[in-house]
């Protein structure tokens, strides 16, 4: 009789301890920007800081098996030498399988800018910078 009960009360402890420790799940993420302006790592460094601490919370609104995440960065330098930047994070469905996103946005939002005079440093700073405000309009705009 002592075994059951100590069988009955285990089992739900572990199954209670292997769930918090699961790892957050992680959104599909990709990125669609010009490469001179942002690379691909960066961008993605962008929605893993963006995200970090959120997927749990996120997830019980917006499966991970659902819904992705996709951003865009155009721009570069005009003929007065301004740097232009347009950067734009969305929120797409997942198609059935969740192999590939589909381009109907759920939420949307834009960033851009302008620095005169600006070297390529600069505008590559001005592009990061831009792609996280986009990437926080979007996830501010979702139920937390």
């Amino acid at each position: 009789m002592k075994i059951r009960f100590a069988c009955l009360v285990a089992a739900p402890l572990l199954a209670l301890a292997a769930t918090a420790q699961a790892a957050d799940p992680v959104y599909k993420t990709l990125d669609h920007s010009t490469d001179g302006l942002i690379d691909k790592a960066a961008a993605q460094g962008v929605w893993t800081e963006a995200l970090a601490g959120k997927t749990a919370r996120l997830d019980r609104l917006y499966p991970v098996r659902r819904w992705g995440f996709v951003s865009q960065v155009e721009g570069g330098f005009n003929q007065a030498k301004t740097c232009v930047i347009t950067a734009r994070a969305m929120m797409l469905p997942l198609t059935a399988t969740g192999r590939s996103l589909v381009f109907k946005p759920n939420k949307t939002a834009t960033a851009f800018d302008a620095l005169p005079n600006a070297t390529r440093e600069q505008c590559n700073d001005l592009a990061k910078a831009k792609l996280k405000e986009a990437v926080q309009g979007v996830l501010s705009s979702l139920a937390q």
